[in-house]
């Protein structure tokens, strides 16, 4: 499992977040309602909704809370569910919108399942959306790289424990600690993001070094068959250590820090602080 990624849809011009889920796309449920009702109150369509039906809208498995990004810029929980969620929800909702709605779901769905069935597909779109992005080819060769191999150790975590959201995000924080010794939320305030994916922002050594701590935690995992978050935090800390200790080798070599204030948004925005920031960490 991997920490989900945020996207926004359009349907019409108008915008519905959307996250991977389980592997599969779930959509904010009060996106839907705003784009099919035109509600300005989307949230009170809703709740009378589940008042009128509550056996139909019993939470999970039929919806769930996952945080997608909220108006006031914050990671928020969010009514979610899949299509198959969805359809059910929309079918008890009059509107000529509806059944637009259904084949762009269908559209939507099918070309996730695509993507599990032929992963290199989902790796060419990827591939595609960095080149429009305009990422030099040898990043988007490293970067796609890394992902396979977080995608690896983020299975290996699964099958040996990990069940929550939270547990993949304790276990990503332990290894870039022992690597770079700063965690993701403050590595993102070094170089200025806020909601943006931090390895989207990496340089080479940043995503060499990142990918040498996972593929690290991954084989100890598997050579000492852990078990349970307990074990799963110390094999993260040792795999980070194996990269931590070439990261300082590399600083000695080079002479600068491997941690980097560049980003690829280029932004000059609170410069200052940042590098103040980042003279605290590494100090």
């Amino acid at each position: 499992m991997q920490n989900p990624e945020n996207h926004i849809a359009i349907f019409k011009g108008k915008t519905i977040r959307k996250v991977i889920h389980q592997k599969e796309w779930w959509f904010s449920i009060l996106d839907i309602i705003h784009v099919i009702t035109d509600s300005p109150h989307p949230k009170t369509y809703w709740a009378k909704m589940k008042d009128r039906d509550k056996a139909l809208f019993e939470p999970f498995p039929f919806w769930e809370q996952l945080k997608l990004l909220a108006e006031d810029g914050k990671m928020r929980e969010t009514d979610c569910a899949n299509t198959e969620g969805l359809l059910r929800i929309i079918q008890n909702i009059p509107s000529p919108k509806v059944e637009p709605l259904k084949r762009w779901l269908a559209k939507v769905g099918y070309e996730r399942i695509q993507e599990v069935e032929d992963p290199e597909l989902a790796s060419k779109r990827t591939r595609l959306l960095y080149k429009l992005k305009g990422y030099p080819e040898e990043w988007i060769e490293m970067r796609m790289r890394g992902i396979a191999i977080r995608e690896e150790l983020t299975d290996e975590w699964q099958k040996r424990g990990a069940k929550y959201k939270q547990d993949y995000e304790i276990l990503t924080a332990e290894i870039s600690q022992a690597t770079f010794g700063i965690k993701p939320y403050a590595y993102k305030r070094i170089k200025g993001l806020q909601h943006e994916n931090l390895r989207d922002h990496m340089d080479d050594f940043e995503l060499i070094l990142t990918m040498l701590g996972e593929r690290t935690t991954k084989e100890i995992h598997k050579t000492k068959d852990s078990r349970g978050m307990q074990k799963l935090k110390d094999d993260a800390r040792l795999g980070g250590e194996v990269a931590g200790t070439a990261r300082k080798q590399i600083e000695r070599r080079i002479g600068r820090p491997v941690i980097s204030e560049n980003n690829f948004l280029k932004s000059n925005s609170s410069k200052k602080i940042r590098i103040r920031f980042a003279k605290k960490i590494q100090n």
